[in-house]
């Protein structure tokens, strides 16, 4: 499970920030803290889609759960920059 749960939360990275995908494929393999962080991204995006479905809407979990999508985005960000420069500067 936790596996798929990785794959998926690849998967919608990959869509949300499209200049990153060929580096996310070749890190989620073997960084840790990024293979945490797909699975973590897709958890909370299948929270943020229930909570956007609910009705009526609770707009204080469905923000939470925006930010909390918005600062894993973040967080892979950086582990993309961060892998990018200390390739380019051994």
């Amino acid at each position: 499970m936790p596996n798929e749960a990785k794959q998926r939360g690849l998967l919608k990275l990959m869509l949300k920030l499209p200049a990153l995908r060929g580096q996310l494929q070749l890190l989620s393999a073997k960084n840790m803290p990024l293979a945490s962080l797909c699975e973590a991204y897709d958890e909370a995006t299948s929270m943020l889609d229930r909570q956007r479905r609910c009705d009526p809407q609770d707009a204080s979990m469905v923000a939470e759960y925006e930010l909390i999508c918005l600062e894993i985005e973040e967080e892979v960000i950086s582990i993309c920059l961060s892998s990018a420069s200390s390739e380019s500067n051994p």
